[in-house]
């Protein structure tokens, strides 16, 4: 009786593609971080006008997402930095599982980005962000590399899921 083929749960086909991208994006995202702190010198210069839809402001976010469940005692980053590493490891299994490259893509901007932030926390006890866009008196949130690799990543494994991930049935007559 012949075996069947073992799912991986720590190195698949994808996983190369995936890690790469994952290290491209936090490497970028700490790059982004260090240079808007330490050479831009965002604290000191208060809100930087761009355009009239995109300025540079500095917050430290203590929570999560749109600054949801903020976290300002050492215990409650240590919490969200678990949290992260978690998600990592759970989204590291999913890549070795990954069968298309969007996905490996995807799972490693989702990784990258979790980690940049995870990074902060243990540097600076926060998230640093500075990028605020807006439009019509809207402001969305303001944001970093990171937050916007999780979000392409998130919409890429959406795509993957909901677009290409229909099965095409066929019907019997």
């Amino acid at each position: 009786m012949p075996q069947a083929a073992q799912t991986p749960w720590i190195w698949g086909a994808q996983s190369p593609l995936g890690v790469t991208v994952a290290i491209v994006t936090l490497i970028a995202d700490q790059l982004c971080k260090f240079w808007m702190i330490y050479g831009y010198q965002i604290t000191q210069k208060g809100k930087v006008t761009l355009t009239p839809f995109f300025d540079l402001v500095m917050v430290w976010n203590e929570g999560i997402s749109y600054g949801l469940l903020p976290q300002g005692s050492p215990l409650g980053q240590g919490i969200l930095i678990g949290i992260a590493l978690a998600a990592t490891a759970a989204l590291l299994v999913w890549l070795a599982r990954a069968t298309s490259a969007l996905a490996a893509v995807s799972i490693g901007l989702i990784v990258g980005g979790a980690l940049g932030n995870a990074i902060d926390r243990v540097l600076y006890g926060a998230v640093a962000d500075f990028f605020s866009l807006h439009a019509f008196g809207f402001y969305w949130y303001i944001f970093n590399l990171a937050d916007a690799a999780i979000v392409a990543g998130v919409a890429g494994l959406l795509y993957e899921t909901l677009v290409r991930g229909h099965k095409k049935v066929s019907n019997p007559s």
